[in-house]
């Protein structure tokens, strides 16, 4: 399903993407960030904590531990700055847990329990890629709540990632075409 490259390239996608929307929130003013809104986690830092708590979730689940939440909408940290340094060492978890994974360890499967307590299995490498699109889903969320302040959101698309990392081993543009798609 995912390969180690691909799951280590995912990991820092993430941290940098994430690294991006916090230090635009943290420009917004404060009361933005906090503002009641109509959106399911009620804020921008609701939103942020659920991005976070699920994090802390699947990484108990990798680990093969009890998570301990049942509900999704809980707030962990209610200071930006406090949720930005907890987010980032989730986040540094997840690049360091995805150097150790070989072919194998990717691809099996783990037992757990939903928030719900519904059991359910999936591959390591199928949860990491829950958390990246999790989290890609919510900042979309984030995003357009940036356009209700107006404040402009940060461009977080794995493209623009891949050209500001040079160090990732991905193929050359062999066609020489240098245009953004």
């Amino acid at each position: 399903m995912i390969n180690t490259q691909t799951a280590r390239m995912f990991a820092r996608y993430k941290s940098w993407a994430d690294g991006l929307l916090y230090g635009s929130v943290a420009r917004l003013p404060v009361a933005e960030v906090s503002k009641t809104r109509q959106t399911l986690f009620k804020s921008i830092i609701g939103t942020l904590n659920h991005n976070y708590l699920v994090d802390l979730i699947w990484k108990a689940n990798l680990l093969r531990e009890p998570h301990g939440f049942t509900r999704r909408d809980v707030i962990l940290q209610s200071e930006l700055d406090s949720l930005r340094r907890a987010q980032q060492l989730e986040n540094e978890w997840f690049e360091g847990w995805a150097m150790e994974q070989t072919e194998s360890s990717l691809a099996e499967v783990i037992p757990f329990r939903y928030v719900s307590g519904q059991e359910f299995a999936m591959s390591r490498g199928a949860m990491l890629m829950h958390v990246v699109n999790h989290a890609s889903y919510h900042r979309g969320w984030i995003c357009q709540m940036f356009f209700e302040i107006p404040a402009k959101p940060p461009v977080t698309d794995i493209p623009v990632f891949l050209e500001s990392c040079p160090d990732l081993d991905r193929p050359s543009n062999r066609s020489g075409n240098q245009a953004n798609a």
